[in-house]
C-alpha cells in the first residue's frame, strides 16, 4: 500500500479503483488488482 499526499494519480491508475473514507483517513481500494492500494492521511 502506498501512502500518498494526493490520491487523484492512484485513483486514475486502473479503472475498478475506488476511492473510500474511514475513520478520517481516505483509502483506494481495487478489489482486482489490491496492488492499486492507496492510503491518506
Amino acid at each position: 500500500m502506498k501512502v500518498l499526499r494526493s490520491l487523484k494519480s492512484a485513483k486514475t491508475r486502473d479503472r475498478d479503483n475506488r476511492v473510500v473514507r474511514r475513520k478520517g483517513r481516505v483509502y483506494v481500494i481495487n478489489k482486482r488488482k489490491p496492488r492499486f492500494k492507496a492510503r491518506q492521511g
